[in-house]
Order: C-alpha cells, then structure tokens, then sequence
C-alpha cells in the first residue's frame, strides 16, 4: 500500500506545481523551460509507475460493497468519460459547455470505478484522480480557462461520440486482459 500511496503523492505532487506559480516560474527560470518539462514529465511518470505497481502488489482490504446492478451506472459513467476523452482532440461542441473535457473525462471514469471497487486501494487511486480533476477544473477556471467560442455541425458531434463509443468498447473487451477482471 506504500508504494500506491507514494506513487499518488509524486503523481499529484508534480500536477500540483503548476499552481504554485512563484515556485513553478523560479524552477523554469533556474532551469529553463525545456529541463523542467522533462523533469515534469520524468517524476510524474516514476509516480504514475508506482500507482501502477503499488495497485497491482496492494492487497485487497474491502471497505464498502454496493449492489451488482451498479455495475450497469458504472458502464453508462465509462461511456460518458469516454466521450469526453474523444472530444478533447475532435472538434465537437463540447468543449462550448466545458473547457475541460479531458478532466471530465477522469471524473466520471474515477466514479465509474469508485461504484465498481470498493476496497481501500481502489478507493485511494480512483478517489485521487477524481479530487484531482474537480480540483484541477476549478484551478483552471480561477486562472481564466474558457469554453470554446466556435459551433460546430451536429455531425461533429455524432462523430466524437461515434468514436467514443468505439473507445469505449474496445476497453469494455480488452479490459479482462489489460487489468485482470472483466468489465462488466
């Protein structure tokens, strides 16, 4: 369980420095735009290689266990996070209601798992990447983030959530084989 727990911290730690202005302009200025870019990428990769790891050897402490039809909600929220994943490199009109559709997309998938997984590890990987992204759009938006001004035809968006859905079953198969337990 440390090495999730620790892989979260250097995770989430890194994608915390961006709000701390003062420290993220004196990094770049000491360093210079391009190192620390690499050293971002670089640290938050070792984190993210621990939160898998740690997953993988954390052992399961259940928590909480919610009934088995819940398993259909989670695969509507997979759906709908797949969508947004798809529109943050489409043009779609997503983006005019929302400026973060990739952070939305982590929300509900961080949800979709949080009614899926109740035991202590899952709790505190999902749970961390869903406090993030909640923190994270309202971090944004303090600093001036804005929804997209162009309107796109309807069948923009059609072809985003096209693709998404596609996104979605793909994983919805692979699922069993890329994490060791079926879907659904």
């Amino acid at each position: 369980m440390y090495i999730l727990i620790s892989g979260i911290i250097i995770f989430f730690g890194m994608h915390l420095v961006p709000d701390l202005v003062g420290v993220r302009r004196k990094l770049i200025s000491g360093l210079g735009e391009t190192i620390y870019q690499g050293l971002f990428a670089v640290i938050s990769l070792f984190g993210f290689m621990l939160i898998i790891f740690g997953k993988s050897k954390a052992g399961f402490q259940p928590i909480y266990e919610l009934p088995i039809w819940i398993m259909h909600v989670s695969a509507v929220l997979m759906l709908i996070s797949f969508i947004f994943f798809a529109s943050v490199y489409m043009k779609s009109n997503i983006k005019r209601f929302t400026p973060h559709p990739m952070l939305w997309g982590v929300t509900f998938w961080s949800c979709a798992h949080l009614l899926s997984n109740g035991d202590l590890a899952s709790i505190l990987l999902f749970g961390s990447f869903g406090i993030y992204s909640l923190y994270d759009m309202r971090s944004a938006n303090q600093r001036g983030a804005t929804k997209q001004k162009i309107k796109y035809k309807l069948t923009k968006d059609v072809v985003t959530i096209v693709v998404g859905l596609v996104g979605f079953s793909i994983f919805m198969y692979l699922h069993r084989y890329l994490f060791g337990v079926p879907a659904v």
